[in-house]
This record gives C-alpha cells, sequence and structure tokens, in this order.
C-alpha cells in the first residue's frame, strides 16, 4: 500500500503504480465489518441498492452511473461500485464487466469460484447466477445487452443475406487483397 506523504517529505509525489491517496482513504473506512459509508466520489455514483434478499452476508453499499442507456433491449454501459459483503445476482441479460478497481470472488451455481482482480474482464450470461463477495471494495464498468433469441438471430442473418448485395461497397482497397 502506498504511503500518504508527509508536508516535506522526499516522498510528495506517488509514483505511477501506487495507489490515489483517496483509494487509501476509502480502504480505510470500508471492510465488511467496518462502516459501509463511502466519502469519496469522483465518478458522480449514484445510491443502487441491492434487493435485501439478495444479501447473504455484510450490509453492502452499492452506487451506480448509468453512461449509455439508449432503453429498452438495448445495450447499455453502466459503472458500478460495492462496498465489502456478500450477495447473489441474477443476471437477466448478458454482461461484460471489467473490474476498474479492487477485486471481487465470483461463485457459479456449480460452486465454481474465480477471483477477478483489477483488469480482468468476466462475461456474465443471461440467466446466470452468480454469488458475489466483496472483501473490501470493488468498481467495474459493465456493458449489458439482451441475447436475441434464436428466431431473431436467424430473421437477422437472412436480412443480412437478402440486403449484402444492395450494401454500399467500401471505397478504399487493402494493398494485400486487390
Amino acid at each position: 500500500m502506498g504511503k500518504v506523504p508527509q508536508t516535506g517529505d522526499a516522498t510528495d509525489e506517488l509514483e505511477a503504480d501506487e495507489p490515489t491517496v483517496e483509494l487509501e482513504m476509502l480502504e480505510q473506512t470500508i471492510s465488511i465489518d467496518g462502516p459501509r459509508e463511502l466519502h469519496f466520489n469522483a465518478h458522480d455514483l449514484t445510491p443502487a441498492p441491492l434487493p435485501r434478499a439478495w444479501i447473504i452476508e455484510g450490509n453492502p453499499v452499492a452506487r451506480d452511473k448509468r453512461l449509455v442507456d439508449s432503453g429498452g433491449r438495448l445495450p447499455r454501459t453502466i459503472m458500478w461500485d460495492c462496498t465489502a459483503g456478500r450477495f447473489e445476482w441474477l443476471y437477466r441479460e448478458d454482461e461484460v464487466a471489467h473490474v476498474l478497481e479492487g477485486l471481487v470472488i465470483i461463485e457459479d451455481a456449480v460452486g465454481a469460484r474465480q477471483i477477478l482482480h483489477t483488469g480482468d474482464t468476466y462475461l456474465f450470461a443471461a440467466g446466470s447466477r452468480y454469488q458475489w463477495t466483496v472483501p473490501n471494495y470493488v468498481r467495474k464498468i459493465a456493458f449489458s445487452y439482451s441475447p436475441l433469441s434464436r428466431e431473431m438471430r436467424l430473421i437477422t442473418g437472412i436480412v443480412e443475406c437478402l440486403t449484402a448485395p444492395f450494401r454500399r461497397k467500401p471505397a478504399w482497397k487493402n494493398p494485400r487483397h486487390g
């Protein structure tokens, strides 16, 4: 863990790979046994309480911010964070999650566990259920979308085949392929 610089100390600047002072403050105030209040909100996230029935242990506090939301079944992008706790999560649509800060331990319905660290990306399929254990804090960006039904994929494929001859060809040519 990085150290907080003292006035006049030679370590006045944090190294690039050191966590920020804000993250250190957050880590000091959030633990599975400690206070659940977030004091730092650089991303303007708003409360997004977990359904009480999903919480298994602790009192996790979740927040989110919709970055892109077209409504309906169209894709959306959400930034989400959560303090320490353990809870179930049912995925009603496909979600590709990328961990921005912290870590989470996920466990699927058959008991397979995986740790997602900062920088990890994971696909949660629609209809799946995972148990999340957040030891301290996690922040992710999630890209959610409703998968097309088999019938809709078939229709989309037919439409693409029928309209292919009428689509405009690109003006440029790849020199390798003539």
